[in-house]
């Protein structure tokens, strides 16, 4: 039986779920819309239980060109590969669903997420969040803890919820909040330098509104809910666990406190390894997975204890330490901007390439196709933790971490009006203990201003981790890999002087209260201005002249009526300038910007004085580097820009009387001429003396 339920007040649109009229063999499934964007979301769970020591959840997200009433372009006309949109929805979704499943749960569970309509106005990412956990919530899957998703904007000095696109592009904070009933599971966001109250006030503004969509999944639950299917939860032995509590505890305490990540897996690994071999050597009913498992699970209790109860850090380090920080700039010869951050056992080099308007990457969406001059790619090769793998293309997770980083710069790169380059910045993690998206803000940051762009301000991030038991909690400064993976969160925020340009936030337990949310910012504050003067100890300001393997590029802007002036006709005139100063020339159609790239300074000069003299009218004064086309005894034409003559009688050649003409002057000469008049039929007359 079809059953819809609706929200009413949640953004300008109502929010519907709907089920049971479509994908009715799926474990749960529910389409909701917002506006006439419409998506489906199915789940579906093995019959039986991996022996995988994780949850394997797979989420898959889609969107169809017929969503937006296009077929896909190119030879290929269907769907290929994910889009890196598709894939950050799909870790979008993953990250709040997680770590609400029953702790232990190894069935495999796939969630399917299919954009079947978009309006162009409503970004379908959020409403599959929320579409997602219904599906969860009233299907046989065991999945009891809801969850809903609002993104938050501020436009000028209002707070608008579930924006449009239109309403995002001018929005000063984009904060995506997901939670339950009463506490936060993640935060995703993009800032134009924000202070740390308006991000607490919009996670404020989304709280009450969580609850509604949550209350609204729970009744459809009630409605139409299906009974939970029985599953085998996967648990350490007890008896293992109460015969190697001391002794793994003892191990520990004295692997505790060893800085290097090297040395304490490999001491780890060795009391594992005693440990098991103490345990097997007898006729014991254990197992080596048996026993490793809960090994595994009292280390990160015993971590958890140090945390809490003694403020201790698996390095020596305080809570609120920051590992040893060094920044070099310009540490490869060719490339037009390079950096090495490196942060403890954490470094990325970062490398900066200038492009032109060509280079640009253009993107097609569900709002519609635009051009992309930023690019933050990142790459995570297993050198950097020591492994052996296959190197393919990039994985969700490289993909993920890339766009994080670029959200943290975005917005303080300048615009193409006041830098007119295609920029692309590749971080290479050489190094890999803990943060290493953050590392990558940092090493971007110093590269870009080591290549001369000329940002707005330096950016830095740091990533926070969390130990709760309870009430208590100890927030962790900067995150190394072991406090990652056994700790409770992982909070990353970056930003400048002046506030947060981007944050995300993902947890392993059941949500986070404002409070420690609210701690957490301040915080990142404090290492976050620590790690900004670092970085200004390498390079303060971005340098004045980008370098001399880098393209030369002059954007200048003209009346988008004189562009048939500057091509001339059949493209005579500006063929005749590329041909000239061996430059190549952009034009946009629809804002009149002309970008010229040339292979050096002065051709780059004279190309852009012949663009900007064809974009204007020639009028007496002006002085223009002319080219001397013919010699009469009377004086000489010359060609003052592409198809624009002009007359220079012998009279106005020299001071001095001038007999002949080519005693001064001889045909292809390059000289400074005068505008002095143009007469009703248009004929130009021209000056040498009178421009000197």
């Amino acid at each position: 039986m079809a059953t819809s339920l609706s929200l009413s007040n949640i953004g300008k649109n109502p929010l519907v779920f709907s089920t049971g009229d479509w994908a009715k063999q799926a474990g749960g499934a529910v389409s909701a819309s917002l506006g006439d964007t419409v998506l489906l979301a199915t789940v579906c769970m093995s019959q039986t239980a991996k022996d995988e020591g994780f949850l394997p959840l797979i989420v898959e997200y889609q969107e169809k060109t017929y969503a937006m009433g296009k077929i896909p372009g190119g030879y290929i006309k269907r769907e290929g590969r994910p889009k890196d949109k598709e894939i950050l929805c799909a870790r979008l979704i993953d990250r709040p669903l997680r770590p609400l499943f029953p702790q232990g749960l190894t069935n495999e569970i796939q969630i399917v997420v299919m954009v079947l309509s978009s309006d162009a106005k409503n970004d379908p990412d959020v409403l599959a969040i929320n579409a997602a956990s219904c599906a969860l919530l009233i299907s046989d899957i065991p999945f009891d803890n809801p969850v809903g998703a609002v993104r938050v904007v501020k436009v000028d000095n209002d707070f608008i919820v579930n924006p449009t696109y239109e309403e995002r592009g001018k929005s000063s904070l984009e904060l995506v909040v997901v939670g339950t009933r009463d506490k936060i599971v993640m935060l995703e966001g993009c800032c134009k330098e924000v202070s740390e109250e308006d991000t607490l006030a919009a996670i404020k503004i989304a709280q009450p509104l969580i609850k509604e969509i949550v209350d609204i999944q729970e009744k459809l639950r009630q409605n139409i809910g299906k009974k939970k299917r029985e599953v085998t939860l996967s648990v350490p032995n007890k008896d293992i666990y109460n015969l190697i509590k001391d002794k793994v505890y003892a191990k520990l305490e004295g692997i505790y406190g060893l800085v290097g990540k090297e040395e304490r897996e490999s001491a780890v690994a060795g009391a594992l390894k005693s440990i098991s071999e103490e345990i097997l050597k007898e006729d014991s009913p254990f197992t080596a997975e048996d026993i490793e498992q809960v090994f595994f699970a009292l280390e990160e209790e015993f971590f958890r204890h140090k945390i809490i109860n003694e403020d201790k850090r698996p390095d020596s380090r305080s809570l609120k330490d920051i590992r040893a920080i060094d920044c070099k700039v310009r540490v490869l010869p060719r490339t037009h901007g390079s950096a090495v951050f490196t942060r403890g056992q954490t470094q990325s080099l970062a490398i900066t390439t200038l492009g032109t308007t060509s280079d640009a990457q253009t993107i097609e969406a569900l709002d519609g196709v635009k051009s992309v001059h930023f690019m933050l790619h990142y790459a995570f090769p297993p050198f950097s933790t020591g492994e052996i793998k296959m190197m393919r293309g990039p994985s969700r997770r490289d993909i993920g971490h890339g766009a994080l980083a670029e959200k943290a710069l975005v917005n303080m790169i300048p615009s193409k009006d006041v830098f007119p380059y295609t920029i692309r910045v590749v971080s290479e993690i050489l190094e890999s203990n803990g943060s290493s998206s953050m590392a990558t803000v940092c090493a971007t940051t110093l590269s870009l201003m080591d290549a001369g762009v000329p940002i707005k301000e330096p950016v830095a991030g740091i990533a926070l981790g969390l130990v709760s038991d309870g009430d208590k909690y100890k927030i962790l400064t900067d995150i190394a890999g072991v406090e990652d993976h056994c700790g409770d969160m992982d909070f990353k925020v970056a930003g400048t002087k002046n506030g947060i340009t981007a944050i995300q936030l993902d947890i392993k337990i059941n949500g986070l209260t404002f409070k420690i949310i609210e701690d957490g910012l301040q915080r990142a504050k404090e290492a976050r201005m620590y790690i900004l003067e670092k970085m200004k100890e390498a390079l303060s300001l971005p340098r004045e002249t980008i370098s001399q393997y880098a393209p030369k590029i002059r954007s200048i802007k003209i009346d988008i009526e004189r562009i048939g002036s500057v091509i001339g006709p059949g493209g005579k005139f500006i063929r005749k300038i590329l041909r000239d100063y061996n430059v190549n020339i952009d034009i946009d159609d629809e804002t009149g910007m002309v970008s010229i790239v040339a292979e050096d300074e002065a051709s780059l000069e004279k190309a852009a004085a012949q663009v900007t003299a064809l974009a204007r009218d020639i009028e007496p004064g002006d002085i223009y580097d002319a080219k001397v086309v013919k010699l009469m005894n009377f004086g000489a034409f010359c060609e003052i820009v592409p198809g624009k003559q002009g007359l220079v009688h012998v009279s106005e050649i020299a001071d001095t009387y001038v007999k002949d003409v080519t005693q001064y002057l001889k045909e292809g000469d390059i000289v400074k001429v005068k505008v002095t008049g143009i007469d009703a039929q248009g004929k130009i007359s021209l000056s040498i003396k009178q421009a000197r």
